[in-house]
């Protein structure tokens, strides 16, 4: 889908705990701006938001795919062109914070550069070349950021819910108690498959991609790998009456755009929509079966996703095999929502 950025804002409803409505004396003002800045193994996003009423609106955003993680299961280091193209990006946030005067930021980067060899390197390049300082932070902390950025579009129930949130080299999944004003951890897993570095598991079984036996051979593969690396996690599930599923990522709002049937992305229609399970497994079985050129004729996948959307298929089918629930909630927001409510609200994660 390639970048996405807007000067339109948009409201995020309940925070993590109300806002003060008159700041204390030396601190900033409410009108000021914060940012958050999430580089994953495949995106480079970042959001610039200043409080409103219950919430925060957004004054800027950026999105671009940079594919930082590009090759890394292959080499364990990140290449001098994913990190030519993720500088690039980096460059254009640099600007967006010193044009919008922000005065609490946070950068923080995840599976890619916690597994490269060479990402304490690239952190430190980063920061002499764009000024942004990059947080490497733990599986765990990216898990509760991710929470905590979308558990609003949870939907109501007595049961511990499940929240997913597919990334480019890794999946994090988290059990929560939605019980509470906050959502509380029950239990959380880490898997180290994301759309990028699943995809490059089993390119050797693809190979080009015109041989639909090939193809169905993969995306069972994609399955059992996903399976395999979340089984530790699905033994200690427990058994609920109405079991609740929230995802978070591109490749979710990605096939709700499919759903819907957008001809272009649409973030009001994607985020907070509620899609049948079912249907969401027909929309991933459909794509699993097509070539590259045929999923990049889809509108809202494109050719820039169309390679990575069917291990991003693989990873959701499997979480829905042990979680069945028999709906699923769309985000798009997540660990920068989660970044934004710690900053504004002075809270650690």
């Amino acid at each position: 889908m390639g970048d996405r950025s807007t000067r339109q804002p948009y409201r995020q409803d309940r925070p993590a705990r109300p806002a003060p409505t008159r700041p204390p004396r030396g601190r900033w003002s409410d009108a000021r701006a914060y940012a958050a800045l999430d580089l994953g193994t495949n995106n480079c996003r970042l959001l610039i938001a200043r409080p409103q009423g219950g919430g925060f609106a957004v004054i800027d955003a950026f999105s671009r795919i940079v594919r930082l993680g590009e090759g890394l299961g292959a080499s364990g280091r990140l290449s001098d062109a994913a990190i030519d193209r993720t500088l690039a990006a980096l460059r254009v946030c640099a600007d967006k914070l010193k044009r919008r005067n922000v005065v609490l930021s946070r950068a923080v980067a995840t599976e890619a550069c916690r597994r490269a060899a060479n990402g304490a390197e690239f952190i430190a390049r980063a920061h002499r070349e764009t000024g942004i300082r990059l947080d490497i932070i733990s599986a765990e902390e990216e898990a509760r950021l991710a929470v905590l950025g979308c558990h609003a579009l949870i939907e109501p129930g007595a049961d511990p819910a499940l929240v997913f949130d597919i990334g480019g080299g890794s999946t994090e999944l988290v059990l929560v108690d939605t019980g509470g004003e906050e959502p509380r951890v029950l239990d959380w897993h880490s898997a180290p498959w994301g759309v990028v570095s699943l995809t490059e598991s089993v390119a050797g079984l693809i190979g080009d991609g015109r041989d639909p036996v090939r193809r169905t051979d993969a995306y069972a593969q994609m399955c059992r790998t996903v399976a395999a690396a979340i089984a530790p996690f699905a033994a200690r599930l427990p058994t609920v009456a109405r079991p609740r599923l929230l995802g978070t990522s591109g490749t979710v709002t990605t096939l709700g755009s499919v759903h819907l049937g957008l001809d272009h992305y649409d973030r009001a229609a994607v985020d907070g929509m509620i899609a049948p399970a079912e249907a969401m497994r027909a929309i991933c079985r459909g794509l699993s079966g097509q070539s590259v050129a045929e999923r990049a004729t889809v509108a809202c996948i494109g050719p820039e996703r169309a390679d990575l959307v069917v291990a991003g298929c693989a990873i959701l089918e499997t979480i829905m095999d042990i979680w069945p629930a028999e709906r699923l909630g769309i985000a798009d927001r997540g660990i920068r929502e989660g970044i934004l409510r710690c900053l504004m609200g002075e809270r650690r994660p």
